[in-house]
């Protein structure tokens, strides 16, 4: 969807790993013109005015940056099972009576499809995976409420907000425990997506949203229920987890506990649902446990997870997958041994001598992998961490390679190829040892070295963190 001024200029799309060059002047473009070109011009420094806020949302230049955000992050499908490669043509026949559908409060969100994904401590979060059409459009709301929203949230909130990062978070908590605040006040709020009233949600949307037809489509999208096993549930509470507008509906909503928690002059930093208030004392860390848990569930109407919150020392607790050790007087981050157990359960799963996977298969994965992990947890102090990984996945790895000869003769002959002797080879080649205790055996030790496994494919853990740390 373009602009008078861009009808004719092309946006680049991704599908299936491939570049290509889509048009977005869809059925539906002179519609996108007109509400385009109706708009106001906004002064510089004036304020932003969002009681015409829905025109602002389906603004040509606004759409194509949500839609080309949904298709940039791909994702999976929803109830009616559209894919993102086939938003374009469903926009380029049906654009024009969607957006005056939107515009004349006649849309109609679908519910979301309900994903379960297992957590690494166990249990599940479920997630609400909504239409590929949804998205864009939650998308496009987001992208106007958060310049409306974002400037007057705490300095102390990190989690999805332009320009913040868990590792800003990581790296307050440890200025907090350096600096004596040495007992922290774990709170978490137990299935807050779940549970989050919709009533109390939209009050607060609404004291900064004067358009009221936004405000609609907000409910709406509350109000749009959760399809499991093909029944449609709808509840009056509940923010499904896995849409693009409900990272900020979570942050307007905690944006109270965070202005609650400032008027109290606490230390504290919060992620998303994730917060910690740091103190100098257990009495303290009781007395601040007790008195949120009131305000949380008295103000906000949310739930304590009682099980899951507690008082307790920062080395001992886990904060976004990390934790803290003390090093020369000196607070250092970690990784907790939660994160690394579950990186762990992710490349034994991918290196499993049960799949059929090929080996290049594999090594593209790890790959993929190790990259994110070792991006995200740069921050920590784990070098020597990062070799142990590495000596254990590359053991995985020889592991699959020896369960892929599964013949005596073919194993004879790898080994035989890799520079193993005629008696050696015969005599491994005819093992009896269990395929785990054979890849740590000499012989594969020898002939797998870190240098052909290299150039088979494998993209060490080591390698990874050199580059994301420069050194």
């Amino acid at each position: 969807m373009n602009n008078s001024t861009e009808t004719h200029r092309k946006q680049t799309t991704s599908y299936e790993g491939c570049s290509q060059e889509k048009r977005l002047e869809a059925g539906s473009n002179e519609r996108v013109q007109s509400v385009s070109a109706a708009l106001p011009k906004e002064r510089n420094g004036e304020k932003a005015d969002s009681s015409n806020l829905m025109e602002k949302i389906l603004a040509a230049p606004n759409l194509n940056k949500a839609y080309k955000r949904v298709v940039g992050n791909k994702g999976s499908h929803g109830i009616d099972g559209m894919s993102v490669d086939e938003l374009l043509p469903h926009l380029k026949r049906n654009g024009s009576q969607l957006l005056k559908d939107i515009l004349e409060g006649n849309y109609k969100p679908q519910a979301v499809r309900r994903v379960e994904i297992p957590k690494p401590g166990g249990g599940v979060r479920l997630l609400g995976i909504p239409t590929v059409i949804d998205r864009m459009i939650q998308q496009a709301i987001t992208q106007q409420l958060t310049p409306i929203f974002d400037p007057g949230f705490s300095e102390y909130s990190y989690g999805f907000r332009p320009g913040r990062n868990a590792h800003q978070a990581v790296n307050k908590a440890r200025e907090y425990i350096n600096d004596g605040y040495t007992w922290v006040v774990d709170i978490d709020l137990e299935k807050y997506f779940d549970t989050v009233q919709h009533d109390k949600l939209m009050s607060l949307v609404a004291r900064k949203v004067q358009d009221k037809r936004v405000l609609k489509l907000i409910r709406a999208y509350l109000n749009s229920g959760v399809m499991i096993d093909g029944v449609i549930s709808k509840d009056d509470k509940g923010c499904p987890q896995g849409g693009p507008l409900s990272p900020l509906l979570s942050n307007i909503m905690l944006d109270e506990l965070d202005k609650e928690l400032e008027k109290r002059n606490h230390k504290f930093c919060r992620y998303a649902d994730d917060s910690q208030i740091y103190v100098r004392s257990r009495k303290a860390a009781k007395r601040v446990m007790e008195s949120i848990t009131v305000f949380v569930e008295k103000k906000l109407k949310l739930k304590v997870n009682a099980r899951k919150s507690a008082v307790g020392r920062p080395w001992r607790r886990k904060f976004l997958g990390f934790s803290f050790y003390s090093r020369k007087g000196e607070v250092r981050v970690r990784i907790h041994p939660k994160s690394i157990k579950k990186i762990k359960g992710k490349i034994k799963a991918l290196t499993s001598r049960s799949k059929p996977w090929t080996m290049k298969y594999r090594f593209k994965k790890l790959k993929q992998i190790i990259t994110g992990w070792v991006s995200y947890y740069k921050i920590a102090d784990m070098k020597r961490k990062m070799r142990e990984l590495d000596q254990w996945a590359r053991r995985r790895i020889r592991m699959c390679y020896w369960k892929r000869w599964k013949k005596i003769r073919t194993r004879f002959k790898m080994l035989r190829k890799l520079g193993i002797k005629e008696a050696k080879a015969w005599k491994y080649a005819n093992t009896r040892k269990g395929y785990w205790r054979i890849s740590n055996s000499p012989i594969l030790a020898r002939t797998f070295t870190n240098q052909l496994l290299k150039k088979l494919g494998y993209f060490s853990f080591t390698e990874r963190y050199a580059q994301a740390t420069n050194t």
